[in-house]
């Protein structure tokens, strides 16, 4: 006779975790809300009231996740910082479509839920929106054993802007002669860690503790990607176009903020150095460098001659090069 007495968390799903969880994380999710937030948490979507102002509003999203650099962040137990990595690579996506980021949502995947390792994740997911001054509106964990090794989990996250129709629509204003600014990085970001990882940790038999200018490497590998959109809201009026450098570095993220036909010099030794670049590249031929990794350029604007001291006045931004009559990227 079968046994009727199999339960869900027999199977390694603990309901019972999942629901703590939820009740942990709601003082955490309510303080990123704004008025145009509906509602609380537990409905079975999140609802948002359009903001006023807009003469034909467009919403635009945006979705990605953190990639391999979630690989160390589980393996060193750091996992207060992803879930900023998770809200910059969306919001950092639909600042570029020249969209205001309104609110978040996330997914978190695991083998084995524990309630206080999710929080930590979510605890920056909150950081991240507070951030990008968007509201974490809703959210799925997801406890899968088979499918994820107990302690491994995934992130995905979805953001949604609003923009004017006529600035989603138009053309690139960059133009021949405009200025590239660029807005430093804050290390790899969520980008080349495959890569990363298999040249300091496997080739060279780097360990986390090892310095690299005075700070451990795991510090440095884990420093959480920048969020630009407080930048963008105050500069914004000045940008004709910009660029979110992730995967594919300057020289495949700059052409999409181009018109077509245009390209741009790049004078790299205009970047800061960053002595991970350093190490990094030096083992690798520069051209797969400025293709995989972001090299020390979080985001590029391009900018009129005229507006350029302004620009630079009010951000830690520097002149990184121009736009050119020259199809592609030119790296110098």
């Amino acid at each position: 006779m079968p046994s009727n007495t199999l339960t869900y968390k027999d199977s390694g799903v603990d309901i019972d975790e999942g629901n703590a969880l939820v009740s942990a994380l709601k003082p955490l999710v309510q303080s990123t809300f704004s008025p145009e937030v509906i509602g609380g948490i537990g409905s079975f979507a999140g609802a948002y009231a359009l903001p006023s102002g807009y003469k034909e509003p467009v919403i635009l999203a945006a979705t990605d996740g953190v990639g391999t650099k979630l690989k160390l962040a589980i393996e060193s137990n750091r996992l207060d910082s992803v879930g900023i990595d998770l809200v910059a690579m969306c919001v950092n996506d639909l600042i570029c479509n020249f969209a205001t980021p309104m609110f978040f949502l996330d997914y978190y995947a695991t083998g084995k839920l524990e309630k206080d390792s999710a929080l930590s994740v979510i605890r920056g997911i909150v950081q991240g929106c507070k951030q990008a001054e968007c509201a974490l509106i809703g959210g799925e964990s997801a406890e899968m054993p088979g499918m994820y090794k107990e302690s491994d989990f995934d992130l995905a996250g979805f953001a949604v802007g609003i923009a004017e129709r006529t600035d989603v629509e138009r053309e690139s204003q960059a133009r021949p002669g405009d200025v590239l600014i660029a807005l430093p990085s804050s290390g790899l970001h969520s980008n080349g860690f495959s890569l990363a990882r298999k040249l300091l940790f496997e080739q060279l038999g780097m360990r986390f503790d090892d310095k690299l200018g005075g700070r451990a490497l795991i510090d440095i590998l884990l420093e959480p990607t920048k969020i630009y959109v407080k930048t963008f809201k105050s500069l914004r009026a000045h940008i004709r176009a910009l660029a979110h450098i992730t995967g594919g570095g300057i020289v495949e993220n700059l052409p999409r903020a181009l018109p077509k036909g245009l390209g741009a010099v790049i004078e790299t030794d205009k970047i800061p150095r960053q002595e991970i670049f350093t190490l990094l590249s030096s083992h690798i031929a520069r051209e797969e460098a400025y293709r995989v990794f972001n090299m020390g350029v979080g985001m590029v604007f391009a900018v009129a001659k005229e507006d350029v001291a302004a620009i630079l006045k009010q951000s830690d931004g520097f002149v990184l090069g121009a736009v050119t009559e020259q199809h592609g990227i030119t790296l110098v």
